[in-house]
């Protein structure tokens, strides 16, 4: 990971105005009742250092990130797989897509991804959480 401190959670870095990444943090916030989770915006400082120093450019905002603690990084399919894997109910079952070859995982995501504005929306400003779920956020002071 760019910055060398360890993580005590998960970060989900997603793109903070777009509609369905903010569905997609609200979904993960209510499937994850032990709180694994933490999240930060793509567009944040703290993901431009986390990011600085691996394969993932920060400024194409084209995709998911998974910060896990134990010091691995993963992008796209891999991250929303890995991301389900942890949520409560039946989620964990689409870990099984793990076994197709992630070239076609992430040629579905890729797909999604590139008209994820068209299809969902975009909004003008990085979502801001609740006052309950702020300590889940990572915010830039």
């Amino acid at each position: 990971m760019g910055s060398n401190s360890k993580i005590e959670k998960d970060i989900i870095l997603f793109d903070g105005v777009c509609n369905l990444c903010n569905g997609a943090v609200n979904f993960v916030i209510d499937r994850d009742e032990k709180g694994q989770f933490r999240f930060a915006a793509l567009q944040s400082e703290f993901a431009k250092e986390k990011l600085s120093g691996t394969t993932i450019d920060s400024d194409k905002l084209d995709t998911i990130v998974l910060l896990q603690s134990d010091g691995s990084v993963k992008s796209k399919s891999s991250a929303a797989l890995h991301i389900a894997r942890k949520l409560n109910g039946l989620w964990p079952a689409l870990y099984l897509f793990i076994i197709l070859p992630k070239f076609f995982r992430d040629w579905v995501y890729n797909i999604v991804a590139r008209n994820r504005y068209r299809w969902f929306g975009r909004t003008d400003q990085c979502r801001m959480p609740s006052p309950e779920l702020t300590k889940r956020f990572i915010l830039d002071a």
